[in-house]
């Protein structure tokens, strides 16, 4: 994708032209776009673009010392634990990267429920006929990856891209490194990070490591996930920048080296694709990850359980319009006489609810209940309101300053819920500022131009 990328920078032009030219010259292509089993079933619009990008640790090209320099064997087999599809709007205004974490439990078509990665290991191993070379079962392996992605997002797969380890390392060689920022030191063996905490730039195999490591992090997977959305986004930052603009020998070399590591299906426009995303900005790409309840076990194994189809399918359909630029349109303030709360104390702190009631009935508020909340773990201060309650859910948000206001479908008659956390000040008081993010927690999407600290 980091040459695909470039080519956008200049994708009407001569040169954008000239570059998709060189592109060619040494890119694999397949026909891995299954004729069926490829439907955009959830209604989404069919005029978007949507390309799976696979990451596989095919090693078989790597020598000794370059299995060595990377910190990894050669294995048999080719894993896919990198899955993510990009989202292109017609307009090309936007760019959305969702990726689909490798344990998530879903019904791969003919083979039940299995991890998502065990999809292109069947159509490896199980659909290709006796005899198939490896690049013959590897495009069986990316068909039965697509129908089994379709299946989960109710979008029809356009195009494929897949890249090699060391074909990502070379890319950020080339690029001069690419910025990230941990909150925290990282040592791990498997993976072979070894970095500091804070801002810095990576390449080669500390690159590799960064976006491979899961052990050790809090979320395992999840926070790997983050880690390589965090990546991308910090590599198209850095493409989209005028170092790269205006340096033409740089992004020959980058469009070389991408075309030497990824292979693509056989119908891929790489031009078509550059004009498409020629309004793509750092802040128009986002990152969010498949929509899911978190991890639970199967059969003894810790798997990732996706959200019940309707609601992917309503997830992918919309994608289009989930821009995180976009926010609605701030409501009309009412007077807080006509806003009437049920305040719950989700703090440890006890008191505070009956102490709040008295700082509101002050402010000229209608408190109509106190109580505590379902939990004193609530580190926000959430303001929750029905539909047509937003006048009043705003006039509550300017009294208490950063509090999360959300709709709650629940919620019924004509009141609001006020839950305090544990960053409540007090009535007229801004909330405590939030620890350093993690994007995997984060409601919005992040954007490419993000730059917070990440585990």
């Amino acid at each position: 994708m980091a040459g695909l990328l470039s080519l956008t920078l200049l994708g009407a032009s001569g040169w954008g032209w000239y570059l998709t030219q060189v592109a060619e010259q040494n890119l694999s292509r397949q026909d891995v776009i299954p004729t069926d089993g490829n439907d955009n079933a959830g209604g989404g619009d069919p005029d978007a673009m949507n390309i799976l990008i696979v990451g596989n640790d095919n090693r078989t090209n790597l020598s000794p010392e370059q299995l060595t320099e990377l910190g990894v064997s050669l294995e048999p087999g080719m894993n896919t634990d990198t899955m993510i599809l990009l989202h292109v709007p017609a307009d090309g205004s936007r760019a959305s990267f969702v990726s689909f974490p490798r344990d998530s439990y879903v019904e791969v078509p003919g083979y039940g429920m299995h991890k998502l990665n065990a999809a292109f290991a069947f159509g490896f191993s199980q659909d290709a006929p006796e005899g198939s070379t490896d690049e013959e079962r590897a495009a069986f392996g990316a068909r039965k990856l697509i129908q089994t992605i379709s299946s989960i997002s109710g979008v029809s797969v356009d195009h494929y891209v897949s890249i090699d380890l060391f074909g990502f390392v070379l890319l950020t060689d080339i690029v001069g490194g690419v910025p990230v920022n941990l909150c925290q030191a990282q040592q791990e063996p498997k993976s072979g990070i070894n970095l500091p905490a804070g801002a810095q730039e990576i390449s080669g195999a500390q690159a590799l490591a960064f976006v491979r490591q899961r052990d050790g992090l809090p979320q395992g997977d999840l926070d790997r996930i983050v880690r390589q959305q965090v990546f991308i986004g910090a590599m198209v930052s850095k493409l989209l920048s005028q170092e790269v603009f205006f340096d033409l020998g740089l992004q020959r070399r980058l469009v070389e080296a991408a075309s030497q590591a990824l292979t693509v299906d056989s119908e891929l426009d790489l031009f078509g694709l550059a004009e498409q995303m020629q309004a793509v900005t750092a802040g128009t790409v986002n990152f969010q990850t498949l929509p899911n309840l978190g991890v639970g076990t199967e059969d003894g194994l810790s798997i990732v359980v996706p959200e019940d189809r309707e609601v992917l399918y309503d997830f992918f359909a919309n994608l289009t319009a989930q821009d995180p630029a976009a926010e609605p349109p701030p409501a009309e303030n009412v007077d807080p006489g006509e806003v009437s709360v049920a305040v719950f104390n989700g703090s440890v702190t006890g008191g505070i609810a009956a102490q709040t009631q008295t700082e509101l009935e002050a402010a000229g508020f209608v408190v109509t209940s106190t109580g505590n909340a379902d939990s004193s773990d609530y580190t926000q201060t959430e303001i929750r309101y029905a539909e047509g309650q937003e006048s009043q859910a705003a006039t509550l948000a300017a009294a208490i300053p950063g509090a999360v206001v959300r709709a709650d479908s629940t919620l019924g008659g004509a009141e609001l819920q006020l839950v305090l956390g544990s960053d409540f000040n007090g009535v007229g008081q801004a909330i405590d500022a939030a620890p350093a993010s993690d994007p995997g927690e984060q409601d919005l999407p992040r954007t490419a131009a993000d730059t917070g600290c990440i585990n």
